[in-house]
């Protein structure tokens, strides 16, 4: 099954075209949405999980019309939004039962084996009993993807999860969701490049609305060798390349100012070529998206 997006649009009542013209083909497996805030990545998911209208375009999950047949959507969603609530003084065994029960499991001894192979599947089980106030980040991250695995879904959208996540969390965060997502589209919103290098097999750059890219991370990466030059600078110099329009992303290295350029030639002395990171793809179509003219 396959997710086939064409034409979507989505304009606020302020003006601000959230989604233009956006068009996906979505394969099973893990797909990275990449995009700065405001990007429109929110906007989708929230379209694509039946809680928000678009004005043009269609949607399709295999035969379901994700816009006309809401009903039909939910049935195989799964979705776990940035923000997710819950009640706190309730226990994780308890919760995920009631929400079993209102996806329609309504035999006790069928739930009761569900949510206990859930809370086993995501490292749970030990604090199936604890209150989920007491939950740190990641724990309450590995709840959300239990709740959106009931129902046995045939997409999953999860939305900027690894966020506040400690590189330990992140990283038993990012097993479960390699797993989860070997036989379901699961597509990950997220402006963390690392997420999406470390999952994804297939990627989409969106940016004011906009499709910038899609297709394999690896093919990005490919059209971009030898167009990323690398230079160390002095802090005083940095403004002037800021300027340039040509500088896709600095960081610190030792105090000292390292610049990414995006040139098709050496941009001057001192300038070397660098081994482009998936970093420098997001920057460089996000740099050039910035500065492409406002009626483009």
């Amino acid at each position: 099954m396959q997710l086939e997006i064409r034409g979507l649009s989505k304009t606020y009542g302020n003006g601000v075209k959230a989604l233009d013209n956006v068009s996906l083909t979505i394969p099973t497996g893990m797909f990275g949405l990449l995009g700065p805030n405001g990007a429109g990545k929110s906007t989708l998911m929230r379209i694509l999980a039946t809680l928000q209208e678009a004005d043009a375009g269609t949607a399709m999950l295999g035969t379901i019309d994700v816009l006309k047949q809401k009903d039909e959507v939910r049935k195989v969603l799964g979705y776990l939004p940035q923000e997710f609530g819950v009640y706190p003084r309730v226990s994780a065994f308890e919760m995920l039962d009631h929400i079993a029960l209102l996806k329609g499991v309504t035999q006790r001894g069928e739930r009761k084996a569900l949510v206990e192979a859930l809370l086993q599947r995501v490292n749970l089980w030990e604090q199936r009993k604890r209150r989920l106030s007491g939950f740190s980040g990641g724990m309450k991250q590995r709840f959300g993807i239990a709740q959106s695995l009931i129902g046995e879904p045939k997409l999953i959208i999860v939305d900027e999860p690894t966020a506040g996540l400690d590189p330990g969390e992140r990283n038993r965060f990012y097993n479960l969701l390699t797993e989860i997502g070997e036989n379901v589209v699961v597509i990950l919103s997220t402006h963390i490049v690392q997420d999406v290098q470390e999952l994804c097999s297939n990627m989409a750059i969106i940016n004011k609305g906009k499709l910038l890219y899609a297709g394999p991370p690896d093919s990005a990466l490919r059209d971009m060798r030898g167009r990323v030059w690398e230079k160390s600078i002095a802090k005083a110099e940095l403004d002037g390349y800021l300027n340039s329009g040509k500088l896709i992303s600095n960081k610190l290295v030792a105090g000292k100012p390292i610049i990414h350029l995006l040139n098709d030639g050496s941009p001057g002395e001192g300038f070397v070529t660098a081994e482009p990171s998936l970093e420098d793809v997001f920057f460089g179509f996000i740099h050039a998206s910035n500065q492409a003219p406002v009626n483009a």
